[in-house]
């Protein structure tokens, strides 16, 4: 009974933000290109910048692809550090370098030179009979990495800022980015525009935010308390309990009621106000401060 209520309860979600204007996202700035080769690079460029406020992300992510022009792909086919380093001396996100950018776009077009696309890329590490990407996505990570970088950084540091990018489920990361682009790339509907064939739906992992974390927790879809690669993969088996299919077809709904404050897990407000009200099952309230004055001044 508390299955179906679940899954009743996550579909009216789901259609409720299954719009291309649902809620403000860098999908909205990667869905302008039609050509699938422009999709994913600026797919790409985008889920890697994609930390921070939303409204920090898009205005890095308009920026760079502003730089790249309108075929992000030909810029990347053609791109030369040396050359066009200066291009990108003013853009950065956060703690992220214009000389990790120039890695990045360093690194993507490697990728195209060797594979042809960052689909191919992928591919080749991809058992088809995998349950998850688990094992696909730390050997595209891992081959990203071993690809040149000294032509962007010249000596390559210790842990070059490009890693960031390129995490690894072998080291515990949850991937939020990676696996954002996978969605992105993947799945097929009126938010994700889905241009890649050669992965399914069923085999996503849901991108592991602090929104997702928190809904996940209150809805007990992990049992987890640390956010990594094994919460990201217990909250997506719980989904895919839901929908073998499409588990993470939950995750722009989940991640926007999150960023919208509806859930009140661990808040004061509680569950007055979520539309997943009577599914939740939460383990219990932060307790009210105190009326009493504090001892401490």
């Amino acid at each position: 009974m508390q299955t179906a209520m679940l899954k009743a309860a996550l579909d009216r979600a789901y259609a409720a933000f299954n719009a291309s204007d649902a809620a403000l996202d860098p999908i909205q700035v990667v869905r302008r290109y039609r050509d699938p080769r422009d999709f994913e690079i600026a797919g790409f460029c985008a889920a890697a910048l994609a930390f921070g406020r939303v409204s920090s992300v898009i205005q890095s992510v308009e920026r760079l692809l502003a730089v790249m022009g309108p075929s992000p792909a030909a810029y990347v086919a053609r791109f030369d550090p040396a050359r066009q380093r200066g291009e990108l001396a003013a853009l950065g996100h956060r703690w992220t370098r214009s000389v990790d950018l120039v890695a990045l776009l360093w690194v993507l077009r490697q990728m195209l030179e060797e594979a042809g696309s960052i689909e191919a890329f992928f591919l080749r590490g991809l058992d088809p009979a995998a349950t998850d990407i688990e094992a696909a996505l730390d050997d595209f990570s891992v081959r990203a990495l071993a690809l040149d970088l000294r032509a962007a950084y010249g000596t390559v540091p210790r842990r070059p800022g490009v890693g960031y990018f390129f995490t690894r489920p072998a080291s515990g990361s949850g991937c939020k980015r990676l696996n954002l682009f996978l969605r992105w790339m993947v799945r097929r509907d009126a938010v994700d525009a889905g241009p890649w064939r050669g992965v399914r739906p069923a085999q996503l992992v849901i991108p592991l935010d602090t929104h997702v974390i928190r809904l996940g927790q209150c809805l007990r879809l992990t049992h987890y308390q640390s956010p990594g690669w094994r919460m990201a993969q217990e909250i997506t088996a719980a989904l895919r309990a839901l929908d073998p299919v499409d588990p993470v077809r939950y995750d722009f709904a989940l991640c926007h009621l999150g960023m919208m404050n509806a859930c009140g897990f661990r808040r004061p407000q509680g569950d007055a106000q979520c539309p997943l009200r009577g599914a939740c099952r939460p383990r219990g309230r932060r307790r009210r401060p105190s009326a009493r004055p504090s001892a401490r001044r």
